[in-house]
Parts: C-alpha cells; sequence; structure tokens
C-alpha cells in the first residue's frame, strides 16, 4: 500500500517545489485581487474624500457608510436598474443570441461561419470608447443611423430609451463571448442524438430541449455567470448616457464612479463598491451550486 506521505504527494514533487510553483500566482491574486478588496473594505469603514480634512486624517465611521447606502434612493434605484441591466444584456440577451448565432451557423459553410464569427468578435475586441463612439453615432439625435433607418430622425434615444438603449448596445458588444463557448459545446453533442431527434419528428425547440440542453447545461450556468458578473461591473455605460437622464440609466459601477471622483465620498463609494462585490459573491456562489448539481 502506498504511503500516507505518497498519497498527500502522488506526483512526488516535494511540498516545498510545489509551493514555489503556485508562489507566483499566488502573490500575483494576493497582489491584484485580495489586496483591493482589503482595501475597499477598509476605505468603506471610514469617511474618507477626496478633498478636504478627511483626506488627510480620515477617521473610521464603522458601518455608518454601507447603512447610508442601504437606505439610499439612489443606491437602490441603481441596485434595480443594474439588475435589470444584467437581466436583459447578459442572461437574456446574450445568452440568446450567442446560443441562437452558435446553432444556426453549426452547419453553415466554414467560410460563412468564420465570417459571421469575426465581425462579432469585433464588437468584443474593439475598446470600449470607440465602440461607445460608434453607438452614440448610431443612437444620436442628430442625424443618427437608427433614426434614419426606423423612420423617427431627430429621436433621442439615448434620453428617451436610455436603459432599452443600454441592453441593445451591451447585448451586442458581448454576444461574442457566448457564440465561442456555445459552438465549441454544440460541436461535443453527439451526432446521433440530433438524427435521433430528426427521426422521431422533434421541432427545433425540442431537439435543442430533449437532446442539447442536457450535454450542454454546464456550459449555459459557466456562460450565464461569467457574462452576468462582467456585465454588473460594467462601466461602458458612462461612456453612453453617463446616468441620465435624470439617474435613468445609472447602473452601480456609473453612480459608484460619480459619488467617488465626483462628490468626492471615497469612503461612501468604497463601501457601495463593497456591497456590489457581496453581491457578486452571493451570484457567484448560486451558480456554482448550480453547477455541482447539474448531474
Amino acid at each position: 500500500m502506498p504511503s500516507r506521505a505518497a498519497e498527500r504527494d502522488p506526483a512526488g514533487i516535494g511540498a516545498a517545489r510545489a509551493i514555489g510553483f503556485v508562489a507566483p500566482a499566488l502573490l500575483l491574486i494576493g497582489l491584484f485581487l485580495v489586496f483591493p478588496a482589503l482595501w475597499t473594505l477598509y476605505i468603506g469603514i471610514t469617511d474618507y474624500q477626496l478633498t478636504g480634512p478627511a483626506a488627510a486624517e480620515p477617521s473610521v465611521v464603522g458601518l455608518d457608510n454601507f447603512t447610508t447606502a442601504l437606505t439610499d434612493p439612489l443606491f437602490g434605484n441603481s441596485l434595480w436598474l443594474t439588475g435589470l441591466f444584467v437581466l436583459g444584456s447578459a442572461v437574456v440577451g446574450q445568452n440568446a443570441l450567442g446560443f441562437g448565432l452558435a446553432w444556426l451557423l453549426r452547419a453553415a459553410r466554414p467560410g460563412l461561419r468564420r465570417t459571421v464569427e469575426a465581425f462579432v468578435l469585433l464588437a468584443w475586441i474593439l475598446p470600449g470608447p470607440v465602440v461607445a463612439y460608434l453607438w452614440f453615432a448610431v443612437l444620436s439625435r442628430d442625424g443618427g443611423t437608427l433614426g434614419l433607418l426606423v423612420g423617427r430622425p431627430g429621436t433621442a434615444w439615448l434620453v428617451e430609451y436610455p436603459m432599452v438603449s443600454l441592453i441593445v448596445f451591451n447585448t451586442w458588444r458581448g454576444t461574442a463571448f457566448s457564440l465561442l463557448l456555445y459552438s465549441s459545446a454544440l460541436a461535443a453533442v453527439p451526432p446521433s442524438h440530433l438524427e435521433t431527434a430528426r427521426l422521431a419528428g422533434a421541432s427545433g425547440w425540442q431537439t435543442v430541449r430533449d437532446a442539447v440542453f442536457p450535454h450542454i447545461r454546464g456550459h449555459v450556468l459557466t456562460n450565464t455567470l461569467l457574462i452576468s458578473l462582467w456585465t454588473a461591473n460594467d462601466f461602458t455605460p458612462f461612456l453612453l448616457t453617463a446616468g441620465g437622464p435624470n439617474h435613468e440609466s445609472e447602473v452601480l459601477p456609473v453612480l459608484i464612479y460619480r459619488q467617488a471622483l465626483e462628490s468626492g465620498q471615497l469612503g461612501y463609494a468604497s463601501a457601495m463598491s463593497s456591497l456590489l462585490l457581496l453581491g457578486n459573491l452571493v451570484v457567484a456562489l448560486v451558480y456554482l451550486r448550480l453547477l455541482r448539481g447539474r448531474t
């Protein structure tokens, strides 16, 4: 029988060498993830401000910033808008569009498939300010492309429909990741299952539900987790609407930015950031629990 030490170290590299292998990764995680999170938590319990006496000598205020945020109508409004933004553009929009494109392109000619994937990927890899400028031109009141196409010139889409505009924009921009992931997942579905469903007379929806989804359920959950977290922390909406008009598109990252840099309340903004981080952790734990139970 193998010794207890061999069971603990099946590769036989030794504890010191194993620690040496993972130390650089742990150092980077600690430097760029753990330390900023702990620093944000610390700032969140102080009255630290961008300027003034509190900038030089901040004092600890305990949980006052957190309780103020939870009772702040602006925070509640931003929390609701962030949930709407994530649900509309990530959970529904990017998931549905990404899977739909992957499903339609699975049997397309290689040239057509690569061309569509290239255009979708281009929207994802372009810098945020560039994409925001292009969409601002599309949605602009003065000669905007969308207004001319639908016969409504002069419509201020970003003012009259700010959240709808942001949801459509983020769906268009972020679909590439879902498309690539679902294309890879669909390639692993046994062709015999699809053929059996076809011979049984199943519709397209029935084929997806009964023959495809059981095989890619883990991919769906993983994709939804990642795009939800990315969307919840996305600052790009600020480039289009700056949270306006009248806070109607002020998602949490935008509100945190405005409280920190425009109002100068760094401690209060850090408390909001900590609440957003807590929300991300809760969402991640829910998805991970679903992933464990998928089998």
